[in-house]
Order: C-alpha cells, then structure tokens, then sequence
C-alpha cells in the first residue's frame, strides 16, 4: 500500500518541477536572448530490506534526470535602435565579472559605458567599451565606431562544453571557464528573441498540471485504502 504512495507521491514531485520550469520559461518569454529549459527524468528501483535491486517488491521511484538549457538562437527582431545589437551564429557577447549574454539590448550609463540592462559592463578588445559621443556604428565583425571613429571591437566569446555556463536572471550566464573569442556576426538595430515557443509552453504546463492532479487522486485513494485496512484489522 505504501510503496504506492510512495510512486504516486515522487511522480506528484517531479510534475511539480516540471510546472516550475514551464512557469520559468513562460515568465521568460519576451526576454531578449533567453534560452529555454528543459527537464528530463528517470526511474529507479529502490531495494526494501536490503534486498538486491532486482528485487520484484522494491520501490519504483522517479528523479529529476536533468534540467539542461536549450541553446538553439531565437528569432531576429529588428528594432531600430543602434544600441540593441544581435549575434548571428554561435557565441556570446562578454560581460564584466565572468558573465557573458545572447541578450544585446544594451544603454549607456553615466560613465559613458555601453552596458547591459541591469548596469553590466560589455568588454570589447581592450576592456568595458567606451562609447562617449554622438552617433554609434557598429559593423559586421563587432568593430564599434563613435562619430567615425574606432573605439574598439566587441569581445564574443563561445564555449566547447556550454553545460558549464550557469544561468542567472535577464539571458546572463556566469562561469569561471575560459572561453575562446570567435569571428562572427553581428547585427546592429536587431535583438536575438527568447527561443521559448509561448503556445508549446503552455499546452506543456496544462498537460504537466492534469498528470500532478492525477497522482493527487492516487496518492489520497491509497491513504484512504490503508486507513481502511488499519480500521478493519483493528476490529
């Protein structure tokens, strides 16, 4: 009886984070330069008693797999805005403090720094870009010029293993491994759009919610059934 409620309650579990990553991802969807993430799960037989693994009463529990960030570029969206800028291909604009973000929709703050949203500091070849001035160009390969003149190319960098990029808030990933700088292109007065497909999302988290609803209604079917055993064993 209770080995059922224990499947029914880690099944109840998992919906649960699966609900959480939909909700995040939702939550996300308007967010230039966010990437998706997606959650897989696997089973495992726990063994009662000691028993070995393949013992036929043991508990089937499930887990979390993974939860792992989805790449894959989003959609180009032109905004006219000289400032906002859109990396084609692979790779990452970098940030001050081992940060680095796909999300381009970049101001400039009081000391005259182009900078992410949130006041973050975009590196170019020689350090934070400078951009005091008037009109801001910024080529195909990164290069940024202020009132004709070059003040520097924008450092993006890509990484061979991007699980060791670590998510933080506004498209921004965070790691102490060192990345190599790449050759690609870059689209000024465009932004890259979050790649989360909103319906997809949605229908998703209506499917996850029905499946956790489910193993409610077991988990209390079971209690009620060994409640009523217990009652009728004590008669």
């Amino acid at each position: 009886m209770y080995k059922g409620i224990y499947i029914a309650l880690s099944g109840a579990l998992l919906k649960q984070r699966q609900l959480d990553v939909s909700a995040q991802n939702i939550a996300n969807a308007a967010t230039s330069g966010y990437k998706k993430e997606r959650i897989s799960f696997r089973n495992s037989l726990i063994p009662v008693d000691n028993r070995p693994p393949y013992a036929p009463d043991g508990r089937s529990m499930s887990d979390v797999s993974a939860v792992v960030t989805d790449f894959s570029a989003g959609a180009m969206m032109k905004t006219g805005n000289p400032l906002d800028l859109a990396i084609n291909g692979e790779g990452f604009f970098a940030l001050e403090g081992n940060t680095y973000t796909r999300n381009g929709n970049f101001r400039i703050d009081g000391e005259g720094y182009l900078v992410t949203q949130d006041g973050r500091r975009v590196l170019g070849s020689g350090g934070p870009v400078s951009v005091q001035g008037g009109r801001i160009d910024v080529s195909a390969s990164g290069e940024i010029f202020v009132d004709g003149v070059s003040v520097g190319t924008l450092r993006i960098v890509d990484f061979p293993d991007k699980n060791v990029l670590e998510k933080r808030s506004g498209g921004v990933f965070y790691t102490r491994a060192a990345g190599s700088e790449i050759n690609t292109q870059v689209s000024q007065g465009y932004l890259e759009a979050s790649n989360v497909e909103a319906v997809r999302e949605m229908v998703q988290m209506m499917a996850s919610l029905r499946e956790f609803e489910a193993y409610q209604k077991m988990i209390i079917a079971f209690d009620e059934a060994s409640s009523k055993t217990v009652n009728q064993m004590g008669k």
